[in-house]
């Protein structure tokens, strides 16, 4: 459904580390509607569970996603860059058609 790398798995346990919420809180992925081209990705740590929440484990870090963004994130890679021209998650998604300059858009 959706894997992290290393880099990424290892950045939000840092964070949920720094917030002391790790083994609390998940990393809830989610797309929405907005940007430039159509949907837009969305990510925070959330305590909530719902029941229809699809949920996967990724070295050590849970992952939610609600049922509507399911068939958005199918496939998708979340990686993590730390560099001087691009740093923050990199969101690699096959089922986008198209994407903004900017990456945190997409059309599907």
């Amino acid at each position: 459904m959706i894997t992290l790398t290393p880099a990424a798995q290892a950045k939000v346990r840092g964070l949920l580390e720094q917030q002391g919420r790790l083994g609390k809180a998940a990393l809830r992925v989610k797309v929405v509607g907005g940007g430039c081209s159509g949907f837009q990705y969305q990510m925070y740590f959330d305590e909530d569970v719902h029941d229809l929440d699809h949920e996967v484990e990724a070295g050590g870090v849970r992952v939610l996603i609600d049922p509507m963004s399911v068939q958005y994130l199918k496939g998708v890679e979340i990686d993590y860059l730390d560099g001087l021209n691009e740093s923050g998650f990199k969101i690699h998604n096959p089922n986008a058609q198209t994407e903004c300059g900017c990456g945190k858009s997409f059309e599907a």
